[in-house]
């Protein structure tokens, strides 16, 4: 396990610098970089104290560590899918309008 726990903390280290990157050259909010060091952070205690999933299960009323994961990790992709969903509503929106105001200038112009 200790072989994977070091690939696992060097994974998750070169993500953080990927992400402060992002951050320091403002491609994500502060508020995204926290959010996303923090969960990388989780993911990096987990695999180094996994015994804390499963206090926090029974802590909760879930059975084994492993579903409280599963059940948060479900929470976390659904809530990104629906994120994703407002953005690319957005986007259609915006570039509608945007499609609409070139065609009424390009009509005028004629």
């Amino acid at each position: 396990m200790i072989v994977l726990q070091i690939l696992v903390s060097i994974f998750v280290l070169i993500v953080l610098g990927k992400l402060f990157k992002q951050w320091h050259n403002e491609k994500i909010t502060l508020a995204n970089f926290l959010l996303w060091c923090l969960l990388w952070l989780a993911v990096l205690l987990v695999f180094w104290q996994p015994d804390l999933t499963s206090y926090l299960a029974n802590f909760l009323g879930i059975g084994r560590g492993a579903d409280l994961i599963i059940y948060l990790a479900i929470l976390v992709i659904v809530y990104l899918v629906f994120r994703v969903f407002v953005r690319l509503q957005k986007l259609e929106k915006d570039l509608t309008k945007l499609i609409r105001d070139e065609a009424i200038k390009n009509a005028e112009k004629r």
